[in-house]
């Protein structure tokens, strides 16, 4: 094993600095398996790989249409149950799997259990078919930072994140899942990626990480009791420096390493590529939002405690606005985003591996986040602010 927990491979990316290795967008007769496609990652990756004419399979427990993806084929199951899955992937024949869910619990045993359970029991669904090519795995900087029980604990590696980063010394729900993946990836043949991202700028209704959509949400709420926009996070985040992830970018370097040979049977870290301060893009958002912007001062204010009142108040903004969503909890996940905003320690990635093997993909976090909140207002998830005037 590498100090990273893969197993070695004679894949070194980026062997050759500066080429570029080919890359097939769309290989003959691909079927892609998106595993959580009704999610964040999961929605941006059927459109991506539609978009690139795959054959795009959509795993989720609801089974729902993605709205403007009609050409995804829809598969409903539990992920948590084996059976399930088996007879609901019985009759198809992925050669690529993207597994994009989670499932959070109440302790990291659990985690492991109910997670780990996922990747074995889907890649075990898939596995008689004999078609599966490569699976990638989408998981996040916790590989760095530990679990949400041990989280920042002991001694962290130094930013920016490098993937080769020995694994900390704490039980950890991301390294069960990669060693699932190893171990299905050496019975059965297949390449492998995985995917770590930071916090990821994206929409989609009832996700539990989604800051873009709980700030746009926040905002909203702030406009209607005439509230300034706090930011809730530490000192450390309102000064320091860090970065994000953007959906579609993330999409994008999962459909290249699947298509990539220098890509296989490595880990990426995924950001947009650029840095910044929240105390610089706080204000910015705000003023997109139509908000009064207050920073940090003397102590971090969660928003899991400004939001207490926020049903009610969301219900009737929803109700008067016609949107698509009166739950707010549906909407907002206010315990994530103080995840985020609240460490006390620096918090980025270094992206020379996923460069050195040709993937040069980049975004502005800026403008993901105010196309994020154009799409949110059109799509009837959040309403708009007044036009001033």
């Amino acid at each position: 094993m590498t100090s990273s927990g893969a197993p070695s491979t004679s894949t070194t990316p980026g062997s050759t600095p500066g080429s570029t290795p080919a890359t097939d967008p769309s290989p003959a007769g691909a079927t892609a398996l998106v595993v959580g496609a009704t999610g964040i990652s999961g929605a941006a990756l059927s459109a991506r790989l539609v978009g690139a004419g795959w054959h795009v399979l959509g795993l989720s427990r609801s089974g729902r249409e993605l709205p403007g993806l009609e050409a995804v084929e829809t598969v409903q199951a539990d992920l948590t149950d084996a059976e399930e899955l088996r007879a609901a992937l019985a009759d198809h024949r992925p050669t690529h799997v993207f597994l994009t869910a989670w499932a959070r619990q109440d302790s990291e045993d659990e985690n492991i259990r109910v997670n780990a359970g996922m990747v074995r029991d889907v890649l075990d669904a898939v596995r008689g078919g004999g078609s599966v090519r490569h699976v990638a795995l989408l998981t996040g900087l916790k590989h760095y930072l530990g679990p949400f029980e041990a989280y920042g604990q002991g001694e962290v590696p130094d930013t920016p994140f490098h993937e080769d980063e020995e694994r900390l010394p704490h039980k950890n729900f991301y390294y069960a899942q990669e060693d699932e993946l190893f171990a299905a990836a050496e019975r059965d043949g297949f390449t492998w990626s995985v995917h770590r991202a930071h916090t990821i700028i994206g929409a989609a209704l009832g996700n539990a990480m989604n800051m873009g959509q709980t700030l746009a949400a926040y905002a909203a709420i702030c406009r209607e009791l005439d509230r300034p926009f706090v930011f809730p996070g530490s000192q450390t985040q309102w000064d320091g420096v860090t970065d994000m992830t953007d959906a579609d970018l993330l999409a994008e370097q999962l459909h290249w390493a699947a298509t990539t040979p220098a890509a296989a049977d490595t880990a990426f870290n995924v950001a947009n590529g650029d840095v910044f301060r929240w105390r610089w893009l706080w204000p910015q958002l705000a003023e997109r939002l139509g908000v009064r912007p207050e920073g940090y001062a003397d102590a971090p204010r969660p928003l899991e405690e400004q939001m207490t009142d926020a049903a009610p108040t969301w219900r009737a903004i929803a109700e008067r606005e016609g949107l698509r969503e009166t739950d707010v909890d549906r909407v907002a996940s206010w315990w994530h985003t103080d995840g985020d905003l609240g460490r006390e320690m620096e918090c980025l990635t270094d992206l020379a591996r996923s460069r050195r093997a040709g993937f040069t993909g980049h975004r502005v976090t800026l403008d993901a986040f105010l196309d994020l909140f154009d799409r949110l207002e059109a799509d009837g998830v959040v309403p708009a602010p007044p036009v001033a005037g």
